[in-house]
């Protein structure tokens, strides 16, 4: 059987390591289709279980990665065959399930989605779990009955990889978006994807007020916490705000004010279980409603040894929008 280079999660009694190592094919999970992965790309949560930061890893040892896109290699489903280009994003891989920085991935036929036609792997990795849960964050305003003339879009941790995508999409939909960033310093980088006001993040730092004044529509909130409890403060009557991230922390300091005198509504947003039919208008979306220059202009590359370092940056907001890595 063939050996490929992996990112692997050790367990000790001193704490995990992970490290760029040979992994044996044979000792991959169980699974009926296997998978040549050509791209990766570095999310919040793989942070997370690389450096040991958060239980995110629940068995050892581990390929973290919790999304790839690539071509399939064998398939005992009928769904695939060899050949196809295919993505998968969360499912429990890179947690429970032996993941995607590594030459090779073994997973479940129905976890995958497959490539647009007019998208790369790579580009499909350069919007990757981030960029798909953007969009199912747009999907989920639209529904609600978000329109641009209902008035501006707030976007918090916005220069990272949520955030940056979501800021592209809304813009090109038309709505005017306001920025939220503890890095005034990437102001022309994110009025560049289609801000149209940028805020720091100190505005949204504080005590949150029960109600505060009207000033967005809705929004896309990847941080959670304080912040998140201050943009529902400030949410116009009949609004949404999209919760899709804890990059902040996971309490949430509210009332029950905005929900039952401004009629706002919090949406959760999930992309690791959420139905194959989502998945699918997700990523059908993404092909035509993201401007492939604007995610180019956000995207770096790294090989499979970068993820050692790009992993503590993306944590502590070092990274800008998005990263892609490289597996082969």
């Amino acid at each position: 059987m063939a050996s490929f280079k992996a990112i692997v999660i050790e367990k000790s009694e001193t704490g995990t390591k992970a490290a760029l190592a040979d992994f044996d094919e044979k000792d991959l999970m169980d699974g009926d289709v296997t998978v040549r992965v050509e791209y990766s790309t570095v999310n919040y949560k793989d942070g997370l279980a690389v450096t040991g930061k958060a239980p995110v890893v629940r068995r050892f040892p581990m390929i973290p990665g919790v999304d790839f896109a690539g071509t399939v290699e064998t398939s005992s489903h009928p769904g695939w065959k060899a050949g196809d280009k295919v993505i998968l994003n969360g499912w429990g891989t890179g947690e429970t399930h032996l993941g995607a920085y590594a030459g090779k991935a073994r997973v479940k036929g129905d976890w995958l989605v497959r490539l647009p036609a007019s998208m790369s792997t790579r580009e499909a990795m350069a919007i990757g779990t981030a960029g798909y849960t953007a969009m199912l964050s747009v999907m989920a305003l639209e529904r609600h009955g978000l329109k641009p003339d209902r008035g501006p879009i707030v976007v918090t941790g916005a220069a990272g990889g949520v955030g940056s995508v979501a800021i592209a999409i809304l813009a090109k939909l038309g709505f005017t978006v306001a920025a939220v960033t503890g890095r005034p310093q990437e102001a022309d980088y994110l009025k560049g994807l289609g801000a149209a006001e940028i805020i720091e993040r100190k505005e949204l730092s504080g005590p949150p007020k029960p109600l505060a004044k009207e000033r967005w529509a809705g929004g896309v909130d990847a941080v959670g916490s304080t912040t998140l409890a201050n943009v529902l403060s400030m949410t116009r009557y009949g609004g949404a705000v999209a919760a899709c991230g804890l990059a902040g922390g996971m309490d949430l300091p509210t009332s029950v004010a905005p929900f039952i005198l401004r009629g706002v509504c919090l949406l959760g947003i999930d992309s690791v279980m959420a139905p194959l039919k989502l998945r699918q208008e997700a990523w059908k979306r993404l092909e035509t409603g993201l401007d492939r220059q604007k995610l180019a202009s956000m995207t770096t590359e790294i090989g499979l040894s970068g993820v050692l370092e790009a992993a503590p940056r993306i944590l502590a907001g070092e990274v800008r929008g998005r990263i892609v890595v490289k597996t082969g």
